[in-house]
């Protein structure tokens, strides 16, 4: 508790590159990291910070334990690699903004390679003309896909699919059309049914949608490790000192060009939005575990 408490005290007083050299903030750090990799963390955060102006302006504290959080899950925080972004939101609960812990796709991905489980993994955008059927019941689907990488980049989408294979043979597979992926938005984002331009939804609709998809096929079918469940679980979430996570509503979104987005199988939060003022934090966890 002494320790929180001094954290709190710090995070209005300093900057973050101050900040994260406090003797209490650098003991915390090496509980967490260990000495000798703790100066290479706290460059890392510091990149991460100065490739998005506005995460300079979340709270310290926010910014230490997103970071902490991937650091446990052995994820980098740098925005180029695209394993987790700390993500800048302002929080109407207490008028500040704060970093969330937004899972990237790549991280997902790395979290189930190293569960040992999976023998293949993959999600893709299905582009207008290229699926031929999908059998729901055997789950197999046949496509013709567009070989002219930028003419299917500019061909429409009309759905997506996602897959996974066990290395003992057990194979699952989800199709959703783009308009089942429409109504999942609209149900879970208050931000994109409002159609106001500031979700990710709205920004790279295909990129949010991949990852719903592998959310969905993964959290209900595919096997957990703990890491993952870990992950899952504080996706999209401030975390705060004391290890809690709060799905707070949201007013802004990221004031920053750069998107947490990848290539073609993107995938970002499922529920990522500046929500209502209204969506309570019970909203938030249900749509993250829809």
């Amino acid at each position: 508790m002494a320790v929180t408490n001094q954290l709190s005290n710090l995070k209005k007083k300093l900057g973050l590159t101050a900040y994260l050299t406090q003797d209490v903030v650098r003991d915390q750090i090496s509980k967490v990291v260990g000495g000798k990799d703790g100066q290479q963390f706290v460059t890392s955060i510091i990149s991460a910070a100065q490739a998005n102006p506005a995460l300079q302006e979340c709270t310290n504290p926010s910014i230490l334990s997103a970071a902490l959080l991937g650091q446990s899950l052995h994820l980098s925080p740098s925005p180029q690699l695209g394993y987790y972004y700390m993500v800048p939101f302002e929080n109407r609960k207490n008028g500040t903004k704060e970093a969330q812990f937004i899972l990237g796709y790549k991280g997902m991905m790395q979290l189930a390679i190293r569960s040992g489980y999976y023998k293949r993994i993959n999600a893709i955008a299905i582009k207008e003309g290229e699926l031929v059927r999908y059998d729901p019941l055997e789950e197999e689907i046949e496509v013709n896909l567009i070989e002219d990488e930028y003419e299917r980049e500019q061909a429409p989408t009309v759905g997506y699919y996602a897959f996974f294979e066990y290395l003992n043979g057990f194979r699952k597979a989800i199709y959703w059309s783009k308009k089942k992926m429409e109504a999942h938005a609209e149900r879970y984002s208050m931000g994109y049914k409002a159609k106001k331009g500031y979700t990710f939804w709205e920004k790279d609709f295909d990129s949010m949608a991949i990852k719903t998809l592998l959310r969905q096929l993964l959290g209900h079918y595919g096997i957990m490790s703990t890491d993952m469940q870990t992950a899952y679980e504080a996706d999209q979430a401030v975390i705060r000192e004391d290890g809690s996570k709060d799905y707070v509503d949201i007013v802004e979104a990221p004031q920053s060009d750069e998107k947490p987005t990848g290539e073609e199988i993107t995938v970002e939060s499922e529920k990522v939005a500046p929500e209502a003022n209204n969506a309570s934090t019970n909203d938030a966890q249900t749509a993250l575990f829809s």
